[in-house]
């Protein structure tokens, strides 16, 4: 095998040859749920709780699968397994599972006797750029509150993780006119902090990890390891509602995400927080992820693989 292979809709096909109809509804309607797994020297890390997610987020959207979670669990081991083959021994995979509801068969026209009424399934893999994340961890994140504002949870709760993002675009946008490295922070209606587009935001005070509400955000697997961690490291932990006022009056703050898992924030809309570098309590939590899987997170996202 020479490229790598993607499961799309009931069979393994060369990632070449995998394409979504024009009709698709995830396409129509932005209609998708989506989840996104990655490798830690090539074995996924809490893959059964990304999958967990992914049926319950079908669930509320109504999008029935076929596939119970223990194929596709199976379905995704095995491209794993041949996608590895095709990356060095220090590279990584980022998984991505997504669903949508299928084909629209209005849209379709004359062709419309063959658009596919089941839901499309897919699973393929990349390799991780880890170039891309290199400046979160040695400058820290710069995060920027644009005017767009998180999607209300009585619109749709944020527990189902989707792709309908033309708001987060939108606001790139802005955030990026300030700083092009910028990474958009949300606020919702009240002013209160949500997350990131890609990414949990978390601030510190002391020995404590205040998170937003969970009613506001989506609670990340990442964000779920950092709090398992924080509990082993004897740090506190509040869920509240926090405003860029706490933000900017924080010892700490982090971003928590599936490709590099923990990454600092050292200022938000100019202002830093803190003393502006990465903290003493992120290197004390990322070197407790590290041993967890094994492998120096920090050191593979900066260029060089070592043994935890």
């Amino acid at each position: 095998m020479t490229e790598p292979v993607v499961y799309l809709n009931d069979r393994f096909v060369p990632a070449s040859q995998a394409s979504l109809n024009i009709y698709d509804l995830g396409i129509v309607l932005g209609a998708t749920v989506t989840e996104m797994t990655r490798t830690f020297g090539h074995q996924p890390f809490r893959l059964e709780d990304h999958l967990a997610r992914l049926y319950r987020s079908c669930k509320y959207v109504g999008i029935p699968l076929a596939l119970d979670q223990a194929e596709l669990f199976e379905i995704s081991m095995e491209l794993i397994r041949m996608n590895s083959g095709l990356i060095g021994p220090g590279d990584d995979l980022g998984v991505v599972h997504f669903v949508t509801p299928g084909e629209q068969p209005l849209y379709a026209g004359s062709a419309a006797g063959s658009a596919r009424r089941t839901p499309t399934v897919c699973v393929h893999s990349f390799p991780l750029p880890f170039f891309a994340w290199r400046h979160l961890l040695t400058d820290g994140a710069h995060v920027v509150t644009p005017a767009v504002r998180h999607v209300p949870p009585e619109c749709v709760d944020p527990k189902a993780k989707n792709r309908s993002r033309l708001h987060w675009f939108i606001a790139d946008q802005q955030s990026q006119a300030v700083d092009p490295q910028a990474t958009s922070l949300l606020l919702d209606l009240q002013g209160n902090i949500t997350e990131c587009s890609g990414a949990n935001f978390l601030i510190c005070a002391g020995r404590t990890v205040y998170a937003p509400t969970s009613r506001n955000i989506l609670e990340g697997v990442s964000m779920v390891t950092v709090r398992e961690l924080a509990k082993d490291l004897g740090l506190a932990w509040v869920e509240k509602d926090l405003q860029p006022y706490d933000v900017i009056n924080a010892d700490e703050a982090w971003l928590t995400s599936t490709p590099y898992g923990l990454a600092p924030c050292t200022k938000i809309n100019g202002v830093a927080i803190g003393d502006g570098k990465p903290g003493p309590i992120y290197h004390e939590l990322s070197a407790a992820w590290s041993r967890l899987v094994g492998l120096d997170i920090e050191a593979q996202v900066l260029g060089t693989v070592e043994a935890a």
